[in-house]
């Protein structure tokens, strides 16, 4: 008869595999700066050689984190420590105007525009007549390459009347308009990455994602934007300070 790996009597906590102890170790590494966003690891022979394991635990462990998406792993390149994108909670920003204060570059890519009559789910989350005219644009937005968040937004048509006028701030070219919003409601949901999104976001369907809601208000207190956003799980973070 087999012993047991330990007494089922006892409080003893089993050790982790080595794999996962590596894993943990490296993302505390990573939480802590020791490896900044954006730069290398050490080759896997490097690694195995400094931890004293083998090189299948290392790559065991990389791909522990890469599925948490702490790394990525570039084919010929190697493994980078991933960048992720933080958004405060308590103030009014765009997308580009977040990732530009990281120091990394905003690219958008159109997925489709027009314009329309406001939807019943537009007409509420705008709070305008049914009947009501709209632009819509949806974009594919990423940072430094990397596709993070599929934006669909729904704007007034007298505060956007063609779409075309968009090329990379939303906000920008309604603030030039005098109706940048200066303040707004979101809902935050976390969902499961559907097949389409997926797709343009690059990673697997199912996935986890932010759905945020956000209804944009002017100065003179009127609903100009009405835009939903599926946000990337494993890049893109919310923070907010509470006092």
């Amino acid at each position: 008869m087999t012993a047991p790996d330990h007494d089922p009597g006892t409080n003893s906590t089993p050790e982790l595999p080595r794999y996962r102890a590596l894993a943990n170790l490296l993302t505390q590494q990573i939480e802590s700066g020791e490896f900044a966003p954006g730069a290398a690891l050490p080759p896997e022979r490097a690694l195995a050689e400094m931890h004293a394991v083998s090189r299948v635990t290392i790559r065991k462990a990389i791909e522990q984190l890469s599925g948490v998406g702490l790394v990525e792993q570039r084919r010929g390149a190697g493994t980078f420590v991933a960048r992720r994108v933080s958004q405060p909670l308590s103030i009014l920003t765009s997308f580009s105007e977040d990732v530009a204060a990281r120091g990394m570059v905003a690219k958008s890519r159109l997925v489709s525009s027009g314009t329309g009559i406001a939807s019943p789910e537009e007409v509420i989350g705008l709070g305008v007549p049914p009947g009501t005219a709209v632009t819509r644009i949806t974009r594919l937005r990423s940072a430094d390459g990397q596709p993070l968040a599929l934006e669909a937004s729904t704007v007034l048509h007298d505060a956007l009347p063609d779409p075309d006028m968009v090329t990379t701030s939303l906000y920008a070219v309604l603030g030039d308009r005098g109706m940048r919003p200066v303040r707004a409601v979101q809902r935050l949901t976390a969902v499961a990455i559907d097949a389409y999104a997926a797709g343009l976001l690059k990673v697997a369907p199912g996935a986890p994602a932010l759905l945020i809601n956000r209804i944009g208000y002017a100065a003179d207190d009127r609903a100009v934007e009405f835009t939903r956003s599926t946000f990337r799980g494993d890049r893109w973070d919310f923070v907010t300070e509470l006092s």
